[in-house]
Formats: structure tokens, sequence, C-alpha cells
């Protein structure tokens, strides 16, 4: 490989809440262990060189006075959809900065939605959608996804028509690929949930900050392109910081082509006047986005994707009891611990804190809408993924 996943970063003091925080009450790290970050969804690699090298590069400029954003900037997200996602004929006036993807959602859900009123998601449900949309003071109706008897996530269409009839919805929050299962949609799953929406008359926002992050040669198909109605319906929502590790620098953008939808999100996001595009984010992306930035992802996909083989077939063979699908993009593990809790008469906030007793930092992952689940974070060199499932074999499911 041309890039390096294999380094152990030190993070400490370096503005990380993945190695300065625990994200559990009363959980703490026994002595004689290191912290093994594994939760919150950000990488434990260095990012990629070019970006590094864009932004050097403009902070030799000593002026960072009001500005817009360039052509550079646009053309770079045109080229990028264009390669990765195989979109034709993108163009600039459908591109719009988002300071971040839930930012997107909320401006879009308040620009369709009144107070009070439903809004469709899929369950398991990342809980940035759950703490936005109910924080705008609008009702979450769940339909739930379900493993079928190969393990693979599912939607159910003729549940996710019901609910939607049921209580008058005319929004839904879309996931691809989805968050927390991993599970990438197949283009005739996206046609059915799309054929779902269209006959209810739902606007959609489709939060696709996954799709570079894929895994054993999956492939994204991008909400928009499995019809013109889809096209016409559907806001979604990229970004180069999950794919890059960027979440500090803030940048994400929407496409959205049905100009109707396009004014009715940018007025909405205009009220707060938040949505301002950082200088060193821009140059940022267009670090990001250069053909370096190509062949990195797709190094990266190749060691996240020996990262979750070791690990699901670790579990599969070691952890009685733990169910998982294996996913299928993003560096996410959802496991579901069910049946070992019972068997081994524990629970929940127990096993949680004898992971992280024994250093391994992972996310408590029944706020997903999942009793038993547990969600870890897998985009870190495979010698310490391997050290940390040697632990949860020694000190945790034993």
């Amino acid at each position: 490989m041309k890039y390096d996943f294999t380094t152990i970063m030190d993070r400490n003091g370096k503005d990380s809440i993945a190695v300065d925080l625990i994200p559990f009450p009363n959980a703490e790290v026994q002595e004689g262990f290191s912290k093994i970050p594994m939760w919150i969804a950000d990488m434990n690699f260095a990012t990629a060189p070019t970006i590094q090298e864009a932004v050097i590069e403009r902070v030799k400029h000593p002026a960072f006075g009001y500005f817009s954003p360039t052509s550079e900037y646009f053309d770079s997200i045109i080229n990028w959809q264009k390669v990765r996602n195989g979109v034709e004929g993108l163009t600039q006036d459908a591109i719009g900065y988002e300071n971040g993807v839930l930012g997107c959602v909320s401006s879009a859900a308040q620009a369709f939605t009144a107070p009070g009123e439903a809004v469709l998601l899929h369950s398991p449900t990342y809980v940035g959608f759950t703490g936005t949309i109910e924080g705008i003071g609008r009702k979450i109706v769940h339909s739930d996804l379900y493993r079928d008897a190969d393990g693979v996530w599912r939607m159910d269409y003729e549940d996710m028509d019901k609910k939607i009839k049921e209580n008058h919805i005319h929004f839904a929050v879309f996931c691809t690929p989805h968050n927390p299962t991993g599970r990438v949609w197949e283009r005739e799953e996206i046609e059915k949930a799309m054929e779902v929406y269209k006959n209810n008359d739902v606007v959609v926002v489709s939060d696709e900050i996954w799709s570079d992050l894929l895994l054993n040669g999956s492939k994204h198909i991008p909400t928009q392109s499995v019809s013109e109605d889809a096209k016409n319906r559907t806001i979604a929502v990229y970004a180069p910081s999950k794919t890059f590790n960027l979440a500090g620098f803030i940048g994400s953008y929407h496409i959205i082509y049905n100009s109707y939808l396009r004014d009715r999100v940018r007025k909405q996001a205009s009220q707060s006047h938040y949505n301002s595009m950082n200088v060193l984010s821009m140059h940022a992306l267009i670090g990001a986005y250069r053909p370096e930035g190509q062949q990195w992802v797709d190094e990266l996909c190749e060691t996240l994707s020996e990262n979750v083989n070791y690990a699901y077939d670790f579990i599969q063979e070691n952890f009685e009891g733990v169910s998982l699908a294996k996913p299928e993009g993003t560096y996410m593990l959802y496991i579901d611990c069910e049946e070992y809790c019972k068997k081994a008469d524990i629970t929940m906030d127990e096993l949680i804190r004898k992971g992280i007793s024994a250093g391994v930092i992972w996310q408590d992952g029944r706020p997903f809408h999942r009793p038993y689940a547990i969600r870890l974070n897998l985009a870190l060199p495979n010698s310490l993924v391997r050290e940390a499932f040697e632990r949860l074999k020694k000190y945790v499911f034993i």
C-alpha cells in the first residue's frame, strides 16, 4: 500500500474525544490496560496527505476574510461524485454547503413539516437522527428493519407504507449505507423504498455520508439515481468528514436537483445564520477529492474490509450468544448480546463496563433502538483490532 494504515497514532491531548472521554457512566479502565478507542465514529488513521498539504498551503497566506466557495470546490465535488458514484450531469447549482448532515436534516424537516408532525425513520436508528428530529419538536415513527433467513438486514416495505398512511407522514429520513447496521442497499431495494415514498407523497432526506466507505467490493447506489421521481423528491447529503476523518474541520454538502426542494431547504437553513463555510474546510475538501484521495480511500476500504472480516469471524468463532450481520459498508459493527446476557446472567450495563474496564472503549448500542446492542468502531490499525478482540475473549465474553 502507498498509504499508512498500520501506525498507532497517539491522539492524547490532540483534541480527540475518542480517546479523552469514556462514553458510559461509572465506567473506567483498569490499571494496566491501555485505551483502545472503538466508540465514536471517527478513525484512528492519519488522514490523506493531500488534505494537510492543501490546508497548509492556504494558511501560508495571512488573510482569512470573507469569501465565497470557489469553482474548484464545486468541480471537486462534481468529479468525485462522477468517479465514485457514477453521477452524470451534476451541476454547481444543485450543490449547497452544509455545516453537517444533521444540520441539513433539521433544515429539511423544518421546511417540510410542522411541529408535532411525524417523520419516518428505520430502526435501528442513528442517535443523531433521533436527537435532531425530536429536538425540533417532530414525532419519530419507526419502521423496523429485520434480518432475513441469511441474517441480512432488510426493509419491510409493507410496514413502511402502513406507518406512513397511519401517521399521515410526508417526510422521511433514509440512511444509505445504513448506520448502525452497515447495510449497503441494492438498487432494487432503494427502488422499492422510493416507490413507497412516491406513492405517499413523501419528501426524503437521504443521508449518504458513509457512501465512500464500502467493504469487500460493495457498491453504493445514490438514492437520486434510481428514478427520475427519486431524483426530484430527494435531498441527498454527503461529506468528506466521515471518509477522511475531518469531523473537526466541519463541512458537508447537499445535492438537491429539484428547485422547489432546494429553495425551501436553503431558506430554512439561512434563518439561523449558522450555515457558513470555513475557508480551511473548503480547502480540506479540495485536497481530499484529488486523485491521490481516490487512491487513499481505496486503500482505506481494503484495510477496513480486513478489519471487519477478522472481527466478524472472531465473534462467530468465539463469542457464543452474540449475534451480528456482516456489514457491507461503514466501519461499525452492531452486535446483539441478548442470548449471551441471558445465559451469563449479566446485565447490559455490566457487560459494557466489563469491556471498558479491559480498555475496549465501545459504545452502548441501545440508544439506536435495540435493547441488547453494542456498537464497535473498527477504523483503527489491525493490530489494535486484534488486541481488542483478544481482550474481549479473555476478560469479557468468558
